[in-house]
């Protein structure tokens, strides 16, 4: 090949290569990967970017929002405990100022002397005070109002000669309203049914006849049937039946009743080496406390069944007459009670 031609083949494979300044169509792969490379933007992890002066500012407010509304959160929720505290202590004193005016009003009924009586503090002591006591005092003054009025309603349904029609309307309200009372004493049970059974909270004279908490279901019945117009034979069948059943029951009641007083005689016995457990005692005592608390349920369930088993024996006429007895009954030992109280007392 002579010199001429060995410049005319280089001619053309410089022609082959270049185009317009530029790489043609058959450079090589590994060339164009490269450069594809090159022209991508390399990654820079986030950790090892600076934080920017904004970045620092945007999480400085974050942080003061969240610690903002923590404390307003705790905030409220202080201000709320404080004001259900507020509400409590003024729930208390008004409870403190009823019972010391229900005391005071029964002491000046009865005629009493309260003058020592609040010198000694026993009126209104905050050890003594509560609220389901107080609620149910002066619930059952209410209850007992409203047994008047029930009393003044039946007889006035008597003397104006009513209908059978109005004569049941107010047998139905009388029993309910007995059964008032049991739901009454079974809350104040609850509260406290030592209470509630000592029968302080009747009348003086009442609690001569107290039975668990009440009156005896037979001896309801003693104050009814005499009352009554002339029963048919079969009436004095059934209120026989109803009188024998309700003396069983009273009968295993106080059964049960005096072996709890006798089992807490013997759990109080003092050791006289001082070797039992005070405070196992104590506890064993509590637990057949409570347990009266059933005697009371049960004695109130018995009385309430009793009443409505005699007026479903009864025409309409005859219960309304026996239901106007008994409330006269119980009127009257009120009355006594009264007239007892205000008798001349020697102060000296």
């Amino acid at each position: 090949m002579n010199i001429y031609e060995s410049l005319q083949q280089v001619s053309m494979w410089e022609d082959n290569f270049k185009v317009d300044g530029s790489l043609n169509s058959i450079a090589s792969p590994m060339l164009m990967d490269n450069t594809s490379m090159e022209n991508k933007p390399v990654y820079i992890p986030h950790e090892s970017r600076e934080p920017s002066g904004a970045d620092q500012e945007t999480t400085n407010k974050d942080v003061n929002k969240v610690r903002r509304l923590a404390q307003n959160r705790e905030a409220a929720r202080k201000s709320r405990l404080r004001k259900k505290a507020y509400v409590q202590q003024l729930e208390t004193s008004r409870l403190k100022l009823m019972q010391l005016e229900l005391e005071i009003g029964k002491a000046r009924k009865q005629g009493l002397c309260i003058g020592p009586a609040l010198d000694a503090g026993y009126i209104g002591s905050s050890e003594t005070i509560n609220p389901g006591i107080v609620a149910f005092e002066i619930e059952y003054a209410q209850w007992v109002e409203e047994q008047q009025r029930q009393n003044e309603e039946l007889r006035h349904a008597f003397q104006t000669q009513a209908s059978d029609v109005q004569l049941h309307l107010l047998v139905q309200s009388v029993i309910k309203h007995y059964s008032n009372l049991v739901r009454m004493k079974a809350d104040a049970a609850k509260a406290d049914v030592l209470y509630l059974i000592s029968g302080v909270w009747k009348a003086s004279v009442e609690r001569i006849f107290l039975w668990i908490g009440g009156s005896r279901p037979s001896q309801l019945l003693n104050i009814i049937v005499p009352q009554l117009e002339p029963l048919a034979d079969e009436q004095i069948a059934s209120i026989n039946r109803l009188r024998l059943s309700s003396q069983q029951a009273e009968d295993a009641l106080s059964q049960g009743l005096d072996k709890l007083q006798q089992s807490l005689v013997h759990d109080m016995a003092v050791d006289p080496l001082g070797i039992g457990n005070f405070g196992l005692q104590m506890a064993v005592a509590m637990e057949k406390f409570e347990a009266l608390e059933g005697f009371v349920i049960q004695a109130d369930h018995l009385r309430q069944q009793t009443l409505q088993r005699m007026s479903s024996i009864l025409s309409t006429h005859q219960a309304a007459r026996g239901l106007l007895a008994l409330g006269e009954y119980f009127h009257r030992l009120r009355t006594l009670c009264s007239l007892w109280s205000a008798r001349p007392c020697d102060l000296a």
